[in-house]
């Protein structure tokens, strides 16, 4: 996982802040292992993240999440905003994501320095949950030889056996892109909570403003009146006429203007890590204890079953 891990951060830093770490770098490896502790901690559903007025009985355990916080965002402006600010040029156009941030601060007056450290936090930490729907899919596709199979067979068809899968085979591997979609159906990661704005009706139910929404993704992805052998493991179930089709009711990224913001992220890096891993390697379980991942919740703990993957044939 951590391997997994490491390359999801790289890929985001990459995209975002035109940098890539060493792997054998500590303080990146420390990093990384951060986020994603702070990821499955997000993901357990504390009685404190509902009933705030209990933060007391939670002093230590805030405390650590904050320490975790505060060492991203060092590592964060040590490494990649200081760094751009050293070569910046204010009058040429932004090189990446990181530095249009430090442009509009130059610029817009409403914008801080506290927001640009929210901003790159935020979206780096992306790379958690693209890391652990990676593995999720992983170890689908070893109880599924299957599916695996078929995704092995697709990335020949593409590529021809001659190069690497790349972003842009994406709308050609629809069964690759589908057992990624069918991994989060069968997750049914929770949705994050909205507040209602005003008041409102929904169903016949009166919504007052100010009340917490919480949507019931896992009866959304495991209920026989939505899916077909809701049990079962079928990616082909997200395609038709040889394309990927999402049904209305499946949203694991939220819908409406409180959407995951980073979805096409998640989605896009998720289906080239797997393609790219089941391309060059073979999968395998050292042991199949402790396998099941926790009920509704696309986080894994950080140190999870462990993940054997040996090199295949090079592309020629």
């Amino acid at each position: 996982k951590p391997i997994v891990l490491a390359a999801c951060a790289n890929m985001f830093t990459q995209y975002m802040c035109t940098v890539r770490f060493p792997y054998d770098l500590k303080s990146f490896q420390n990093i990384v292992r951060y986020y994603d502790e702070v990821f499955w901690d997000i993901n357990q559903g504390y009685a404190v993240d509902f009933m705030p007025w209990l933060s007391p009985l939670y002093y230590r355990h805030m405390n650590k999440l904050s320490w975790w916080a505060g060492e991203v965002r060092k590592f964060i402006m040590q490494h990649i905003v200081n760094e751009h600010l050293s070569t910046i040029d204010y009058e040429e156009p932004p090189r990446d994501f990181t530095d249009a941030l430090l442009q509009n601060l130059k610029t817009d007056s409403q914008l801080t320095w506290q927001h640009i450290m929210f901003e790159l936090e935020d979206f780096l930490g992306g790379h958690s949950a693209v890391g652990n729907l990676v593995m999720l899919t992983l170890v689908s596709l070893v109880k599924y030889p299957y599916v695996k199979k078929r995704i092995e067979e697709e990335i020949q068809t593409v590529t021809g056996g001659s190069r690497n899968v790349g972003m842009l085979d994406k709308t050609e591997m629809v069964y690759t892109e589908a057992t990624v979609f069918e991994t989060l159906r069968v997750t049914s990661s929770p949705i994050v909570p909205h507040v209602a704005t005003q008041d409102t009706e929904l169903g016949g139910h009166f919504i007052e403003k100010g009340t917490c929404v919480i949507l019931n993704n896992f009866e959304l992805n495991k209920s026989c009146e939505y899916w077909e052998k809701p049990t079962e493991f079928l990616p082909e179930r997200f395609i038709k006429d040889g394309k990927v089709v999402k049904p209305a009711h499946f949203i694991p990224f939220g819908t409406g203007k409180r959407t995951c913001i980073g979805q096409q992220l998640v989605s896009g890096f998720s289906f080239v890590l797997v393609a790219g891993i089941v391309q060059h390697f073979d999968i395998e379980l050292t042991t199949t204890e402790n396998l099941c991942a926790k009920a509704a919740c696309v986080a894994l703990p950080p140190d999870t079953f462990p993940i054997v993957l040996k090199t295949k044939r090079k592309i020629s």
